[in-house]
């Protein structure tokens, strides 16, 4: 148990907080009809959790560079822990909200350091087997999330998804002290505070932005407002980083063809898999009856493919091209995704399971696939920020995926209702009020057969883009991320002795 102890300890953590991305999906009405939650307001329960870890792994990774990774670990942890009983107590949309991001801040210590951790404490095969666990965990916690959403929510109450934490966190904490070996911080070394604080306003503003397009229009001066702010953040973000003596990210890494690719990947990855699932849930429940258990059943087959396949893929793809699994995984996702833009009025769930299960074999290369290429493609001096970046770039990708195809939901919906309201104005209102989970409030005013269509042609809508968005993200990767024959800083083994001893520090 002492070897596996570190592993477990991580996976635990890493576990719980990725579950918290999605486990929000099914329980979405019961949330809605309990607190009385608008759709815009549901988009940010989820968004704010995913928008706050990528926000801040970058900084958070820093802080554990400075003040050592298992120290900041266990306080993320702690902080994940209370805060998640704060949501659980939650009396309303805005505490809710709040205590989501505050969630997110604890995830992004716990995440940042994940990575680190298992690279300072395995070394050759044994990290390639750390890392394939690691990712087989990932992927399945993502996906789970809905299924045990779905127990949660039916069987006890919504605001168990979130007090489940509690006993987890602490069994977290205690194998992280027991089994992971102390390290201690970098004194030297300063946290590039503004850098976090440019990349926070950015993805912040950005993601608001999509968020609000749809209603206030994308020409509108709000949108428009918050684009700008977005822009210059990113402006400040890359003059910060240019001047820092340690920045969150060193932008010369970008230069690299395959970082640029991995990064683009694991944008494109949470985006396409999980993006447009939690308006699938919204239509199980509140079009096709579904109780949140069969909702989150339905999704089964994803979860089930992610695992099976990151936990064979990690050993049976040890040494295999990262182009072509990292490639080759987002095209799976991409095609999964077009494959559930078959809905019809009349549709059932059972057309979605292909596609679903497409999209879980995608995810399950990934998962793995895409950690070990960040670091394999950098220097090894650069292996934590190019784990803190990843798993930046895909949190951020979920949470933009989320707004983006939310503003695809409601827009087609809108062009479906607008024949049977007769203005465009009603259209919208009513669009926003069934992808919400607000469908038993419009069936009064107009027929459930459009219902059912608009719906359809909504999660088509949809899928169609998260389809487009995981393909030429896939064709990206095969076109630029190349083999890796020798990374600068050493050789393979050398780069495993300096990464241990990094992680020791």
């Amino acid at each position: 148990m002492r070897k596996w102890g570190p592993l477990t300890a991580v996976c635990l953590g890493t576990f719980m907080l990725l579950l918290d991305v999605t486990i929000v999906i099914v329980a979405l009405p019961d949330i809605a009809g309990s607190l009385g939650a608008s759709l815009s307001e549901l988009q940010w329960v989820i968004d704010i959790y995913a928008l706050a870890l990528a926000a801040l792994l970058l900084g958070a990774g820093a802080a554990a560079d400075v003040t050592g990774r298992r120290r900041v670990y266990v306080a993320g942890t702690v902080l994940f822990a209370l805060a998640s009983l704060a949501c659980g107590l939650a009396t309303g949309p805005v505490m809710l909200i709040a205590v989501r991001g505050l969630q997110g801040v604890g995830g992004a210590a716990m995440f940042a350091t994940t990575l680190s951790l298992l690279g300072a404490s395995y070394q050759g095969r044994d990290r390639s087997v750390a890392l394939g666990v690691w990712g087989a965990v990932s992927g399945a916690a993502a996906a789970i999330g809905p299924v045990l959403g779905g127990v949660l929510t039916q069987a006890l109450d919504w605001r168990w998804i979130f007090l489940v934490n509690l006993p987890v966190s602490a069994a977290a904490v205690w194998m992280t002290v027991r089994y992971v070996p102390r390290t201690g911080g970098r004194g030297g070394q300063r946290v590039d505070w503004a850098g976090t604080a440019a990349f926070a306003l950015f993805a912040g503003a950005l993601t608001l932005a999509v968020v609000r397009a749809d209603s206030v229009g994308w020409a509108s001066t709000t949108t428009l407002s918050t684009l700008t702010v977005a822009v210059l953040a990113l402006v400040a973000f890359v003059v910060v980083e240019r001047r820092a003596a340690h920045p969150l990210l060193d932008l010369r890494l970008l230069r690299r063809p395959s970082f640029a690719a991995v990064m683009v990947g694991a944008l494109a990855f949470n985006a396409a898999a999980f993006g447009v699932l939690p308006y699938t849930s919204i239509w199980l429940q509140t079009l096709m009856g579904m109780s949140p258990v069969r909702g989150g059943l339905v999704v089964l087959p994803l979860a089930v493919a992610s695992f099976v396949v990151a936990a064979i893929g990690g050993r049976l793809l040890h040494g295999a091209s990262p182009r072509l699994v990292i490639g080759g995984g987002l095209v799976l996702i991409g095609g999964g995704a077009l494959a559930q833009s078959v809905l019809a009025a009349d549709s059932g769930w059972a057309v979605l399971v292909p596609g679903f299960v497409l999209v879980g074999i995608g995810v399950g290369l990934l998962s793995p696939a895409l950690a070990g290429a960040a670091l394999a493609s950098v220097p090894a001096r650069n292996a934590g920020m190019a784990g803190g970046a990843v798993n930046t770039f895909r949190q951020l990708g979920y949470a933009l995926g989320v707004a983006a195809f939310g503003t695809v939901v409601t827009s087609r919906m809108a062009d479906s209702l607008r024949a049977v309201t007769g203005d465009a104005r009603s259209a919208r209102e009513a669009a926003h009020a069934l992808a919400g989970g607000g469908a038993d409030a419009l069936r009064g005013r107009l027929p459930d057969e459009a219902l059912h269509a608009a719906f359809a042609a909504g999660l088509d809508g949809a899928a169609l883009a998260a389809g487009a968005t995981g393909i030429l993200a896939g064709l990206a990767v095969l076109l630029f991320l190349k083999p890796v024959r020798q990374p600068e800083g050493g050789t393979p083994g050398e780069q495993d002795k300096e990464q241990a001893a990094a992680g020791a520090r």
